[in-house]
């Protein structure tokens, strides 16, 4: 996946996630803020986005992480998050199964 497409992805799911009727993907800006100035989120939108990024990439945020405004301030930002989680997951051996 390159890195375009990971953003142009993420830019699609929060639109079709939070039912943004007025805004295209398109122009929403990688490295623009999300809430506030910006596409104006507020708090629950973060919480319906961060199931739907859990669901589609399967990364989880922590709710008492303090990274979490970081990670949700822009497109660029969640995406180096979500990156970042995957290869960890990535580079983490699943556990061995237990023997019957």
């Amino acid at each position: 996946m390159t890195d375009a497409s990971l953003e142009d992805r993420l830019k699609h799911l929060i639109v079709d996630t939070l039912m943004l009727e007025d805004v295209d993907a398109a122009d929403i800006e990688t490295e623009a803020p999300l809430f506030v100035e910006g596409l104006g989120l507020d708090s629950i939108d973060a919480l319906e986005l961060a199931l739907a990024i859990h669901k589609e990439f399967g990364v989880r945020t922590r709710e008492d992480d303090e990274k979490n405004r970081e990670h949700f301030h822009s497109v660029k930002s969640l995406a180096e998050f979500i990156r970042t989680e995957q290869a960890k997951a990535a580079a983490t051996p699943a556990e061995a199964a237990p023997e019957a």
